[in-house]
């Protein structure tokens, strides 16, 4: 591996939204074609990458339950809403020649195979891509939580959470110009302070399992492979 790639295993966490472009569709193909592309120069890096594609481009669980829906029932269907990211994202990068498989926490045949720990990091040894979806399989918990999840099991060397700023803060930079930016923070700050950029469980387990969580701006040109060289300043690192 290239000496200037700081993790060689990472989980990547992106969220449904980041598969929409300008035109508010639930999926762009200019919007694919570039997660494609970012991948394409991570791997390029020699870094293994796991992928996590959040659901809300289509449904939100938590959104559905002020509509009527029960939240185990919302919480499903979001996790449906991650498989049909999963097989989107899954088609354009071996389109591109990355090749790629999906492991699923809700088995559905013929279309997303059941996780197999095993097969997953075999996978990632052989340099192939590897998309969890279906998120924990269980309601409750988020898809920052699966990559926090993921991360533990296959071993990876930090979560990176893409998002549209360069960083965490203090409160959301969009609404409040006041919001202060965070270079660095340890898990019990971002626990403490209740930053919402992920929830507190997907915390505790990078905590408890020593992994950091590296929150970047992922529309920032050449972002994750900016971050992967070691380059900080589109970034929060929390560790």
């Amino acid at each position: 591996m290239p000496e200037d790639a700081v993790f060689k295993r990472i989980v990547l966490k992106i969220s449904g939204e980041a598969l929409q472009g300008s035109n508010q569709e639930r999926a762009d193909a200019a919007s694919l074609a570039r997660i494609s592309q970012e991948i394409k120069k991570a791997r390029d890096l020699g870094t293994e990458v796991a992928l996590v594609v959040g659901g809300g481009n289509f449904f939100r669980g938590l959104t559905g339950t002020t509509e009527g829906v029960q939240r185990n029932t919302g919480d499903y269907v979001g996790m449906l809403a991650t498989i049909m990211n999963a097989m989107l994202v899954r088609d354009v990068l071996i389109g591109n020649d990355i090749p790629c498989c999906i492991h699923s926490a809700l088995e559905i045949t013929g279309v997303a195979p059941v996780a197999n720990l095993n097969d997953a990091k075999n996978a990632l040894n052989e340099k192939q891509v590897v998309i969890f979806a279906g998120g924990t399989g269980h309601p409750y918990f988020t898809t920052d939580t699966t990559a926090a999840l993921r991360a533990c099991e296959i071993n990876a060397q930090a979560v990176l959470k893409a998002t549209k700023v360069d960083g965490i803060y203090s409160a959301d930079p969009e609404k409040d110009p006041n919001a202060a930016r965070y270079d660095k923070l340890t898990f019990q700050e971002a626990i403490t302070k209740r930053l919402a950029i992920m929830d507190s469980t997907a915390f505790s387990l990078c905590y408890d399992n020593n992994i950091p969580i590296v929150v970047f701006n992922f529309l920032e040109q050449d972002g994750l492979k900016r971050v992967l060289e070691g380059n900080t300043q589109i970034a929060t690192f929390v560790g």
